[in-house]
């Protein structure tokens, strides 16, 4: 049964169990509606296994080993999949300006980082792909039993993880990817190439660009290694079932006639922003993220200026440019304004 479908139904017993509000307690009126489907692992509900065919279903929907929901974020899914794959003692190879889930992964695996530095571009102040030579370089001179690659990067940069993944297979070295702001990858042509179906490990965050809730995410295995055991670690036995469910929904929509067409429209309407916008310059190789710089001002002064001026709040700054998030539920009506703003830039 679809865990969408099932936490829709009432429950036809009286329920003396957690959680105590039992669904029908609502302290904050808000959240009225998730406080119904707000479920535990009883015997008349039992979603554990509704939970483990909406996982298996989205294993087909990626064509994976596995694939597992996540709601602690993508965070949880760097850990998982480094537990699942390294020993005490273990190297692990890093960029050194990872994300903190990357060191803290390594650390609670008790396993040791090797890291390396990206090439900053002097224009754009954004650091540039992993290149797959320094990969190569570490790997044939350590004995470095995993690799994290973060692709795209924050600024929608792009890694070859094809030939990154042929290096790690040559070392016999796992990889893993922070695919966290890929997570429309692998439903659109127009989008770059996703690493679900060819790095080891892949993480994405479906919060991010895909238009979940805060802080969905998933952890896709190409291989035959069970992460289970290792997020059984550290994550709670009393998951959140209405999250899990939007999950569930949420994958479902992006694979949709409906998802993947809003997917490329939002794409194209972005290149076509890109095409009139003659005030500043764009750069990255995602489209869903435009990193614009204004010649002769900042990247923060461009920031304020769009903050103070126009009402509109950037994702990232630095002292190059200025990078502004789009996804799902970035609609026809928000960027018309931008590209209004932009175009007085």
């Amino acid at each position: 049964m679809s865990l969408v479908r099932l936490l829709n139904e009432k429950p036809d017993k009286v329920m003396f169990t957690t959680p105590s509000h039992g669904q029908r307690l609502f302290l904050y009126d808000k959240l009225r509606e998730m406080y119904k489907i707000d479920y535990s692992e009883t015997e008349c509900q039992n979603p554990q296994e509704a939970l483990a065919q909406a996982q298996l279903k989205a294993a087909a929907v990626y064509h994976t080993y596995s694939t597992t929901f996540l709601t602690n974020g993508s965070t949880s899914g760097i850990i998982a999949a480094v537990l699942a794959c390294t020993q005490v003692g273990d190297k692990v190879l890093i960029a050194s300006n990872s994300h903190p889930s990357h060191f803290n992964a390594v650390k609670l695996a008790g396993a040791r980082a090797l890291t390396y530095d990206l090439e900053t571009d002097p224009d754009w102040g954004v650091p540039l792909e992993v290149r797959p030579e320094v990969i190569d370089y570490f790997l044939s001179r350590y004995n470095i039993r995993t690799v994290i690659i973060t692709s795209p990067s924050y600024e929608g940069i792009i890694s070859d993880i094809e030939e990154i993944r042929a290096i790690c297979d040559r070392y016999e070295a796992f990889l893993i990817v922070d695919e966290a702001h890929g997570a429309l990858y692998p439903f659109s042509d127009l989008l770059p190439l996703s690493a679900v179906n060819i790095a080891h490990f892949t993480v994405q965050s479906l919060h991010k660009t895909a238009g979940g809730l805060n802080p969905t995410a998933l952890l896709h295995a190409n291989c035959q290694i069970d992460v289970k055991p290792a997020l059984d670690l550290f994550t709670t036995t009393s998951p959140s079932y209405p999250l899990l469910a939007s999950i569930e929904a949420n994958i479902d929509y992006l694979d949709s006639k409906e998802g993947r067409k809003e997917i490329d429209n939002l794409v194209n309407r972005l290149d076509k922003i890109r095409q009139k916008t003659k005030g500043c310059e764009f750069f990255g190789d995602d489209p869903t993220k435009l990193l614009i710089r204004v010649p002769g001002i900042t990247g923060y002064e461009l920031s304020e200026m769009l903050f103070n001026d126009f009402d509109i709040e950037d994702e990232r700054t630095n002292e190059k440019s200025t990078m502004l998030l789009c996804g799902i539920g970035t609609d026809g009506k928000k960027l018309d304004k931008l590209q209004h703003v932009l175009s007085k830039l």
